[in-house]
């Protein structure tokens, strides 16, 4: 269980701190409640560039990481459908030494053509890197097109295409900061060697007199539901088939969610899970083989993505797929398969927990997510679903009618 004390800022910053004494470092993170989803259908892969320009240095912090180095301190970032994170660890005793460069660069920072040309040259080259020219790279782009119509789920994080990055000008960059970088769309975590009272204190004296326009109001288009299975062929610069089946899922803090989540685990987690012992160990009808779930704030996607075996057809490897989640719609999963999967992921959720990066950083998901105490009580709630929930669940999802089935074929040689 992790501990925190949370304090809101007047500007609408919400901080929250927990007090670890044993370990010299303490985490900094700090989350902005936007993401792809928030992007205009037409200037897609904002949120992914804002992650890179967040680092070209603001107002009193030219170079944002030569001060964090010189402090002893490591950074990172990344951005998701829903959120954008900022990062920093840095030994105790320069926790200051973080709030200042967060809250300058929440306040200031500096957006101009320099640092957005070569912050856009960045983000186009790895579209191109990982979109473009990476074997099955772009399977994203046609997954959100195939199950998304009109919630903005339906382009990827990266963007639906490089020209919109490219053709970004400053006043779009700087409209976009305006409107969603800013305190009351932020949540401030804090965790590691700590005084709770010191560190909401330093998080006050560096964030609390920031401008705060309120936080933004979303009009997101909901994603009705799905009547007709979708399909579709990609023949690619692409060394072998591979598929990918897709299904609707909840959203994150539905009730339903967690039956899916594990669902995806009896389904690929390690080599005792279904898919990976019986179609890639017993029946050898695949290479590779996995399962997982988006974990979307909105109703996501859970996706079974495999590379048939050498002689074994896409159609074959299909049909296998569809046998064994046919077998989970008609048989209640055993009680002692269910806690198998229910207890490694407690054991993982425990392990987890001794990172004060990850505790920093779950607790601004949570927060983001709905509040963060839901990261101590979501334990019980997964050791809670029962082998009917998990029938329940199979039979709702695991529908033609919800699903999308993409196929790469191999492009034929000259």
């Amino acid at each position: 269980m992790t501990n925190f004390t949370r304090r809101i800022l007047p500007n609408g910053l919400r901080v929250l701190v927990h007090e670890d004494h044993s370990t010299p470092l303490v985490a900094v993170n700090v989350s902005y409640y936007v993401g792809s989803r928030d992007e205009h259908p037409e200037k897609t892969g904002f949120a992914h560039l804002f992650e890179h320009l967040m680092f070209a240095g603001s107002k009193n912090a030219p170079d944002f990481d030569d001060p964090l180095q010189r402090a002893g301190g490591e950074n990172n970032a990344y951005t998701t459908n829903d959120y954008t994170t900022f990062y920093e660890i840095v030994p105790a005793e320069n926790l200051e030494t973080a709030l200042w460069l967060e809250s300058d660069r929440m306040l200031a920072l500096s957006i101009n053509k320099r640092s957005l040309d070569v912050q856009r040259k960045v983000v186009v080259e790895e579209f191109k890197e990982t979109c473009l020219n990476e074997p099955y790279g772009d399977s994203w782009h046609h997954l959100s097109e195939l199950m998304f119509h009109h919630h903005p789920y339906r382009w990827p994080v990266i963007g639906l295409a490089p020209e919109h990055v490219e053709n970004a000008t400053i006043d779009d960059v700087r409209s976009f900061y305006k409107s969603w970088y800013n305190p009351a769309n932020a949540v401030l975590c804090i965790a590691g060697k700590v005084n709770i009272e010191v560190a909401l204190d330093l998080a006050e004296k560096w964030f609390s007199t920031i401008p705060s326009i309120g936080a933004p109001v979303r009009q997101l288009v909901a994603e009705p539901p799905q009547t007709a299975a979708a399909r579709k062929i990609v023949t690619a610069n692409v060394p072998v088939p591979a598929v990918f089946l897709a299904f609707r899922t909840p959203a994150r803090i539905d009730k339903e969610f967690y039956s899916v989540d594990l669902l995806s685990d009896v389904l690929a987690l390690g080599p005792s899970s279904r898919l990976y012992r019986r179609l890639l160990k017993e029946q050898a009808l695949f290479s590779t083989i996995d399962a997982y779930v988006t974990a979307n704030i909105d109703p996501g996607l859970l996706v079974i993505e495999g590379r048939p075996a050498d002689g074994v057809s896409v159609d074959d490897a299909l049909a296998a797929l569809w046998r064994e989640l046919e077998q989970l719609k008609n048989e209640e999963i055993e009680e002692r398969e269910l806690k198998k999967i229910q207890h490694r992921f407690e054991s993982t959720l425990v392990f987890s927990e001794t990172s004060v990066l990850n505790k920093a950083q779950n607790m601004a998901f949570y927060e983001l997510l709905d509040r963060a105490e839901l990261m101590n009580e979501e334990t019980d709630i997964y050791l809670g679903i029962t082998p009917a929930d998990m029938l329940l669940t199979a039979n709702e999802i695991f529908r033609a009618e919800n699903s999308a089935t993409l196929i790469y074929l191999p492009a034929v040689a000259p």
